[in-house]
């Protein structure tokens, strides 16, 4: 199974510099449960983005084009190819999209599920998410996340490719 995992502000947001733009702790939890336990692939600079490196109690596979990128303690791939290979060599995880929208565009047309924490708010930023085909999903469940700030207000949502 071929997951995307993120959050995204009304407008469709997802980073600022390299960065989330909100700060939203649940959501951080959330992110850990749907990670821990799977291949995780980020691109170079998501990865880079981490506080802590690799994230624990999952995998880290960074997919970038750059031959000799070193990441101690993650897999370091380098195209979708070398990335379905080695989680084909580990039946027992599945397999979470992570960011950014490079990374994103790459699985595109492999995507499964889609687990999207969308916030209430408008945030500033320079990177979007990939349009998707929202079409071909069925959402298969909805949980709204009331905050004291009406912004970070947030739901998440799961949504399964139809059949």
């Amino acid at each position: 199974m071929t997951e995307f995992l993120w959050a995204q502000d009304r407008n469709g947001v997802i980073g600022k510099d390299g960065r989330l733009p909100w700060h939203l702790p649940d959501d951080l939890h959330y992110f850990r449960a749907q990670t821990v336990g799977k291949i995780m692939v980020v691109g170079r600079r998501t990865y880079e983005s981490f506080p802590k490196r690799p994230l624990p109690e999952r995998t880290n596979v960074v997919l970038t084009y750059q031959a000799n990128y070193q990441a101690p303690g993650a897999v370091v791939l380098h195209d979708v190819s070398e990335v379905f290979a080695y989680a084909k060599q580990h039946p027992d995880q599945d397999l979470v999209i992570a960011g950014g929208a490079q990374i994103f565009t790459a699985f595109k047309d492999d995507v499964d599920t889609l687990l999207v924490t969308r916030l209430d708010g408008s945030f500033d930023g320079d990177t979007k998410m990939i349009p998707l085909d929202w079409d071909a999903f069925t959402k298969v469940s909805s949980r709204t996340v009331e905050d004291a700030n009406p912004d970070l207000t947030h739901t998440y949502e799961v949504w399964k490719k139809k059949a």
